[in-house]
């Protein structure tokens, strides 16, 4: 059993280290033609943060970093509006044009049938990519403060040289307060092909690997952030076996003994809103689990699925103890999220509890 420091000795029981983002949606259309879009917030490490606040009741916070303009206080608005405590952003002057400073946008369509998703990042030069170790007080944050967990992953690992570092450094602070540590993997080829690629990839991922304690990923992010060649994949890395899986998490959990639990998603894509999904977790008291199979599970807006994934498997740490019921939570909110539009949760507990127990999609009156 993963252990927790005690919901008294802390002021949060999560906290996200991450870039946010504005995501703007088409809506039904598409980025290329649309006159209208719909402005909300999201980021890979902030989703599963808010996503714990907001459909799980978890008090949480964030620590980023926005330029202090219009758009930034955009961010803010919707970062409070989604619960989370803002007092960890680190507010940088606007130089007046984003010359050595902006925030970062996210334009998303969400795709249909056989047209895929399409996600188009503005993010170069964020205030985020900036920041550096000693931004951020870890020992008041961690020590004085208390967080019970602490998120990140390698979306923000790889925005820069120094995120990297940044991270480091707060995920050494929480292992030295007690803090249980998660990371996403989160691989995406596009923001490492600027320094490093493949190759830098792996030497920064399997470094910060060291400070985590549950380690989250897909099976691509496994493959190219640590290496883990995965027996029997082919071309389709969407469509494996659990065989696959459980042989993958073996490597990883070997090679890493602090790992104390690994959750992945599973995921057949058919078409952009027909997917066969389901996840598995380890864990070194419950060893290797599978959630329920829903296929031909029906996509609204695929983004955000595996963070919803994630915040659902770590409430199910906190809150059932085991990776048998804790995969299940992630399974089931990160299904129900990917049947409203944006990156975060829509999704309340009950209605999570409920797919968890069986439930269909009848009217709830």
């Amino acid at each position: 059993m993963i252990k927790l420091r005690p919901v008294e000795e802390c002021a949060y029981d999560i906290v996200s280290l991450g870039e946010v983002m504005l995501r703007l949606d088409p809506g039904e259309g598409r980025i290329r033609t649309t006159r209208l879009f719909a402005a909300s917030e999201g980021g890979g490490e902030y989703n599963v943060a808010r996503g714990l606040r907001r459909c799980f009741g978890k008090r949480g916070a964030i620590v980023t970093a926005l330029v202090r303009d219009e758009v930034g206080r955009l961010l803010e608005d919707c970062i409070l509006t989604g619960g989370l405590d803002t007092q960890f952003i680190k507010w940088v002057p606007s130089d007046g044009i984003g010359r050595t400073v902006r925030n970062g946008l996210n334009f998303t369509e969400r795709g249909y049938g056989v047209r895929g998703a399409v996600g188009t990042s503005d993010r170069g030069n964020t205030a985020v990519s900036q920041m550096q170790p000693g931004d951020v007080d870890w020992d008041h944050l961690f020590g004085e403060l208390g967080v019970r967990w602490l998120h990140t992953g390698g979306i923000f690992a790889a925005l820069s040289e120094s995120t990297a570092e940044v991270a480091k450094a707060a995920m050494k602070a929480a292992k030295k307060y007690g803090t249980i540590v998660s990371y996403d993997l989160n691989y995406r080829p596009s923001l490492w092909n600027a320094f490093g690629g493949l190759d830098k990839a792996r030497e920064v991922n399997r470094e910060l690997a060291k400070y985590v304690d549950v380690m989250i990923g897909n099976e691509e992010d496994f493959t190219a952030s640590l290496g883990f060649e995965i027996e029997g994949a082919n071309e389709n890395l969407d469509n494996l076996e659990v065989e696959s899986f459980r042989k993958m998490i073996e490597k990883a959990s070997a090679a890493y003994p602090n790992f104390q639990a690994i959750g992945t998603t599973m995921r057949e894509v058919k078409t952009a809103t027909i997917n066969n999904w389901s996840a598995v977790a380890w864990s070194r008291e419950d060893g290797f689990v599978k959630a329920t199979q829903r296929d031909n599970l029906e996509i609204l807006d695929r983004v955000g699925g595996g963070d919803s994934f994630a915040s659902g498997l770590i409430y199910g740490i906190m809150e059932k103890g085991n990776v048998r019921e804790a995969v299940e939570y992630g399974a089931a909110h990160g299904a129900l999220a990917m049947t409203t539009p944006g990156d975060t949760t829509m999704a309340s507990l009950e209605e999570v509890e409920r797919l968890v127990a069986g439930g269909s999609a009848r009217v709830q009156r």
